[in-house]
């Protein structure tokens, strides 16, 4: 089977199926992306780059989908490549969004094409309006429906759809549902799992003296993520609790949502804000998958906030290690967490609620072991990476060979 696989980042959602069907010597394997920052054996890196970015002049609800087709065109010309080349895909598995598969049928009409659909975009009841300060407008409401044309034409031409979570794909117009398959990446629970015996001493962090630390973790620091709620939170906490050591994962950068307008990041503007305890308050930055879990793995409450959106793989990955959870009661961590069972839920604006909540939890800590023992267990059952990716290389082989992909809409239990 020859596969091409496409996603401006390397290699992402598709690193483990990347890896599998690259072993097999009976496949030959491409990826396309950007930038190739690591290689996996068997798999063939090729890069795409477009050739500019949209204009300024441009109508401003039509900029992303501008980026779009120019992205779809340099994949286009990268496809054109390929197949002068010889090789020509059976299926080409493509995150959809950025426009990389917007043009791929035209140059190989009869590979099959297997999207995976991340968010579609809605002004009112999801992300664009939770916020207290989002003040959407019939101008935003506008740009952010068009924000869904390079999806939709993706939707339109794909032979079968992925979709991570039940919440993400509610957000889709039922009239797709019929071609998508609900199906999480999975995460490694033999990697990502209880280590009572982990090293409090991580890189230059010396947590050897912390009786109790409270975690964050996230690509970035942005409301979208509830980073300014969490602070606040947190700087009440190390208030009343003289031992309490805060630990933020991540970069001072918004991965997601509106940039402050002064180019400052929201770590600095909260620590500027609160003016927490510099030395029990860290910032570790980007850290190496092992010191990330070593993270997960010694802290005694992990807080988790997002607004109605994408569910980070963090909160699964920090279940699947036994934290102590305590997360926004949103719509996309209730698919996961029940309150009182596997973790703890707050509101999501009450910062005040939150700490308290968090205060509780640290207080009994000693006594939950039972919601760490659920925690993992909740990822052992419905999101092992070991159990789905069995599920992601038939849905693979299924829609090459032009199958309907069967029952995969069940891969995960429907939410209580």
């Amino acid at each position: 089977m020859h596969v091409l696989f496409l996603h401006n980042n390397f290699p992402a959602q598709y690193r483990h199926v990347a890896r599998h069907l690259a072993a097999d010597k009976a496949n030959k394997v491409v990826f396309a992306s950007h930038r190739v920052p690591e290689k996996i054996p068997g798999v063939i890196n090729m890069q795409f780059n477009p050739h500019r970015t949209g204009k300024s002049e441009t109508h401003h609800y039509l900029r992303n989908f501008e980026n779009a087709v120019i992205n779809g065109q340099s994949v286009f010309r990268l496809c054109i490549k390929l197949k002068n080349q010889g090789f020509s895909p059976d299926i080409i598995c493509s995150h959809s969004g950025w426009g990389n598969s917007l043009y791929v049928k035209d140059v190989f009409p009869k590979a099959r094409l297997l999207s995976y659909f991340e968010w579609y975009y809605h002004a009112h009841g999801a992300d664009a309006d939770f916020l207290k300060d989002s003040n959407i407008g019939f101008d935003d409401a506008g740009r952010i429906r068009t924000k869904n044309a390079a999806l939709l034409m993706d939707l339109a031409a794909c032979d079968w759809g992925q979709v991570p979570t039940q919440f993400q794909l509610s957000q889709i117009p039922d009239v797709f549902h019929g071609k998508l398959s609900r199906l999480h990446d999975g995460v490694d629970t033999d990697f990502f799992k209880p280590n009572p015996d982990a090293s409090k001493i991580i890189g230059n962090l010396d947590l050897s003296d912390a009786a109790e630390i409270l975690t964050y973790a996230t690509r970035g620091m942005e409301p979208y993520r509830g980073f300014p709620e969490f602070m606040r939170a947190a700087a009440l906490l190390m208030k009343k609790r003289p031992n309490l050591h805060v630990v933020v994962v991540g970069e001072d950068r918004v991965a997601y949502g509106k940039k402050l307008p002064d180019g400052d990041g929201w770590g600095k503007r909260m620590r500027e804000e609160l003016q927490p305890d510099p030395d029990r308050l860290h910032f570790t930055g980007h850290l190496s998958y092992g010191e990330y879990v070593n993270i997960l793995q010694i802290s005694t409450v992990q807080a988790y906030l997002t607004v109605p959106f994408v569910l980070s793989w963090s909160l699964i990955e920090s279940l699947s290690c036994g934290a102590l959870i305590v997360a926004s009661d949103t719509a996309p961590v209730q698919e996961v967490v029940t309150t009182g069972k596997n973790g703890f839920l707050a509101d999501f604006f009450d910062h005040q609620a939150f700490a308290e909540k968090i205060e509780t939890v640290l207080d009994t800590a000693p006594d939950l072991d039972h919601i760490r023992v659920a925690a993992r267990q909740t990822v052992l059952d419905s999101y092992a990476h070991k159990d789905l990716l069995p599920r992601q290389l038939q849905l693979i082989h299924d829609v090459a060979a032009g199958r309907i992909p069967p029952g995969e809409k069940s891969a995960l239990p429907d939410p209580e």
